[in-house]
């Protein structure tokens, strides 16, 4: 399960009402739509709801990495993704994370908000002083959303298969960014303003602030070789040593760390991978000369309308004017 962009923009018919026979008919054919393997079909099919999640996973991860690569060369477009999805670049390493970031997210809120059969609010909140709180919301099931995902994923070992090994890797990331996310919500109910009764809640933080962490992860990506580790007698993931005292030992990757195996192409020229920055709009403050690789960019001015001088009015609304003012557009040539 990762982003190539066929799933996202599919839109399944709505259950509406009618009987139980025909919505398991309707959630079987919305199963079928998406492109799982045999083994995820079979699970989509036991748990109703699921794929509607999946959906809403899907558009949330599209949505997520087009944003945070707005102003990249490659800007996560769907052109191009399937072949970048055989690879092990930078760009391919973000696509699984965000994916399983996604999918934990959109699980744990399907969960919380009664759309799943098979699972409900998280009330198992481990905290120390347990019996002084008292959990009246419905929080966020990440726990169930975690441990549903492994096997929807089917993460295993694998022998010596270095792609396999840091696509898992990267898969966990996304999941491990979303539990780090997870929050711990309380409202006071006591007189006059007083804690002596809450009501907590687990609440997972906004998905745009786990994707600007998996970007953080994306600009300080390690890239990695396959290393036979001696004490075990299996592979392993290795990177760069990170401190100098220990040249000759290379050092594993971090649980926090995006890895990849092969440098990424420039994005510059339309390939299999991308359209190319041809034609892009730009920053001439920020990222024009990277964005357009030294062809250099047009400049075109452009009116737009705005509401301006905008007053109150007795009682209850605002006027505005109409100005015009004067924009300029950079855009990468040819």
């Amino acid at each position: 399960f990762s982003l190539t962009g066929k799933e996202a923009l599919t839109h399944f018919p709505s259950l509406g009402p009618s009987t139980n026979s025909a919505q398991g008919k309707v959630h079987v054919k919305q199963c079928d739509l998406l492109k799982l393997s045999r083994k995820q079909k079979r699970l989509c099919r036991r748990e109703p709801g699921l794929a509607e999640t999946l959906r809403d996973a899907i558009r949330l991860g599209i949505m997520e990495c087009q944003y945070q690569f707005r102003s990249e060369r490659w800007n996560c477009s769907l052109e191009g993704r399937t072949s970048l999805l055989k690879r092990g670049f930078k760009e391919t390493a973000f696509l699984y994370a965000v994916s399983s970031a996604a999918l934990t997210h959109s699980l744990a809120r399907a969960c919380s908000a009664g759309r799943m059969e098979r699972c409900t609010c998280d009330d198992s909140p481990d905290l120390e002083n347990r019996k002084a709180w008292q959990w009246g919301v419905c929080g966020d099931n990440l726990k169930y959303s975690t441990k549903f995902l492994k096997k929807f994923l089917g993460q295993k070992r694998i022998g010596k298969d270095l792609r396999a090994k840091v696509d898992i890797h990267n898969t966990n990331v996304g999941i491990k960014a979303v539990k780090n996310g997870l929050k711990t919500t309380c409202k006071c109910h006591g007189v006059s303003g007083s804690c002596a009764v809450r009501t907590c809640w687990k609440q997972l933080s906004p998905f745009h602030e786990i994707g600007r962490l998996l970007k953080l992860r994306y600009d300080d990506a390690v890239k990695v070789f396959s290393t036979t580790n001696d004490a075990v007698g299996h592979s392993e993931l290795a990177g760069p040593q990170r401190h100098s005292h220990s040249p000759k030992h290379p050092a594993s990757p971090r649980s926090t760390d995006l890895v990849y195996v092969e440098d990424s192409p420039s994005f510059c020229r339309p390939s299999k991978y991308s359209l190319g920055t041809a034609g892009r709009t730009c920053s001439r403050e920020s990222n024009c000369d990277s964005m357009c690789c030294g062809r250099g960019y047009n400049t075109q001015s452009r009116l737009v309308t705005f509401s301006c001088h905008c007053q109150v009015q007795w009682c209850c609304y605002v006027e505005c004017q109409q100005c015009m003012q004067e924009e300029v557009v950079y855009s990468c040539k040819q």
